[in-house]
């Protein structure tokens, strides 16, 4: 099964590439040519003509309810496609310029010699009391607390935040790998929740309203989750340098980060718009898990200073790092801090 899974996942992957490369295009033909350094001011006027493509859906729903997704649509196409594999194989195809994902992919596509840049980030205002993920267990399996992990069968996904949140689990209850058994399976749709039903494992990382439904379905024959008491908020926008080092492109990504960081507060603000909108007519949930998602997730902090995620993202890297035996890199080299206060001074001038 778990072989069997992951071929599906990267078959999915490239199906996903290939459809985006034959829709769109090859990416590049979108900018100016006009070439940028690295460490070069970035334009704030986008040219005619240039687009760049984006894998963020859950931001083109919010920019199409807030009335921003005509002024965005000048500049950007929208593929829908989300998550690091996908991500990451789209920009190796030079298919996409900018995508949603969590702090792991950058880390990943980095180590595979992908050389790309966070452009903006995301968190959480309470993280610790809403966090994205909690510890799903199999009904019949005792753990209350980290310590009871110990011999348990656990779901593990490595290069995705799941398996990364494992490995910090695994860390804060003073256990090492060897203490547990990794079952390596890929966290999509409902592959943990399944599996943990039919007690294949024992613990799995779930997120959002997968929480809620796998209490509501099998809370009755014994499943439960625990908090894990960790930081799982990182949420980031990234894209591969070559598109930075386009000057149009340069430019369009950071008109869309200065109206996604709007479009983020929107969000915030209009609960039931949004759950009506995006939760119910375009991911086809009820209004109840709708509510519960956004109670869950509380409030964002998109900040104008990067400091502490950088050094967050440090820690997980070296994490990963002695974990998996790859080079420990430097979290401060994935981000492009010219975009440090993009977002939030965005959101703060249209609040003026």
């Amino acid at each position: 099964m778990p072989k069997k899974s992951l071929a599906a996942l990267a078959a999915a992957a490239l199906a996903a590439v290939t459809l985006l490369s034959g829709c769109g295009g090859d990416a590049q033909a979108g900018g100016t040519g006009a070439k940028l350094a690295l460490d070069a001011p970035l334009p704030t006027e986008v040219p005619d003509g240039v687009k760049i493509v984006v894998g963020d859906p859950a931001t083109q729903v919010a920019f199409k309810l807030s009335g921003q997704l005509d002024k965005v649509s000048k500049y950007t196409t929208f593929a829908n496609l989300s998550g690091g594999p996908q991500t990451t194989e789209a920009f190796r195809a030079h298919a996409l310029d900018l995508g949603s994902v969590a702090e792991i992919p950058s880390i990943h596509a980095t180590w595979t010699g992908l050389h790309v840049k966070i452009v903006a980030s995301k968190f959480r205002l309470d993280p610790i009391n809403h966090p994205i993920y909690e510890l799903g267990i199999a009904p019949g399996v005792q753990v209350k607390t980290l310590a009871e992990l110990r011999g348990k069968k656990i779901a593990y996904s490595p290069g995705q935040a799941q398996g990364a949140l494992v490995l910090k689990v695994l860390k804060k209850a003073g256990l090492t790998k060897e203490d547990v058994k990794l079952v390596e399976l890929p966290s999509t749709g409902d592959v943990y929740p399944n599996a943990l039903a039919a007690k294949q494992i024992d613990v799995a990382p779930i997120g959002g309203v997968q929480i809620k439904r796998y209490l509501t379905k099998y809370g009755k024959d014994g499943g439960t989750t625990i908090q894990h008491g960790l930081r799982d908020d990182a949420g980031h926008l990234y894209g591969p340098t070559e598109s930075l080092e386009d000057a149009g492109k340069a430019a369009a990504i950071r008109a869309y980060v200065a109206a996604w960081g709007v479009a983020q507060d929107w969000i915030d603000k209009h609960p039931k718009e949004w759950i009506e909108g995006y939760y119910v007519k375009d991911q086809g949930l009820t209004e109840a898990d709708g509510q519960w998602l956004v109670d869950n997730a509380g409030h964002p902090d998109i900040s104008g200073d990067w400091t502490d995620a950088i050094k967050r993202h440090q820690e997980t890297i070296e994490l990963l790092a002695k974990e998996t035996g790859k080079p420990v890199i430097q979290a401060k080299d994935l981000y492009d801090l010219r975009f440090q206060t993009v977002a939030s001074d965005a959101i703060k001038a249209a609040a003026r």
